[in-house]
């Protein structure tokens, strides 16, 4: 009698193995699925944070390009430097004096001393001037988030 009721647990009990890996297979398989998907997913993030990272710095030395070119410190030769100007020119593109500043590549303070007429900008930074000059509300903004985003 005892082997009987051990004989029938066990049928039981294999029975019920074979259920549960039948209900259980398709979920291992969706799971197994979807690893492989954000394995796939994690792997073309990860390219394209490179990609941009690479176009970051590609598009900042461009932008460097002009202001600390020599070509620009020639064209800022004949330029006239202006208190009135540089606030001018802030205002023209609605920036914080910090916003200009980095824009520039100086410090805040500095470009409150230019404002106030206490100093003057060196031959680079006004060649940096001079590049800013030409650009507008859009195009300083979008510079302002790339060097923001690269510091």
């Amino acid at each position: 009698m005892a082997n009987l009721a051990g004989a029938i647990k066990e049928e039981i009990r294999r029975l019920a193995k074979k259920e549960i890996k039948n209900e259980t297979a398709a979920t291992k398989q969706a799971v197994a699925q979807y690893r492989r998907e954000i394995a796939s997913l994690k792997r073309q993030f990860r390219d394209q944070e490179r990609k941009l990272a690479f176009l970051q710095i590609r598009e900042r030395r461009r932008l460097e390009k002009p202001a600390a070119g020599a070509a620009s410190e020639s064209a800022a030769e004949g330029v006239r430097f202006s208190a009135r100007s540089v606030k001018a020119q802030r205002d023209r593109l609605d920036l914080s004096a910090a916003d200009y500043a980095l824009l520039v590549g100086v410090s805040p303070l500095t470009i409150y001393n230019w404002e106030k007429g206490k100093s003057r900008p060196r031959a680079e930074q006004l060649a940096a001037l001079v590049a800013v000059r030409g650009i507008g509300k859009r195009e300083a903004a979008r510079r302002l988030e790339l060097l923001k985003a690269g510091a």
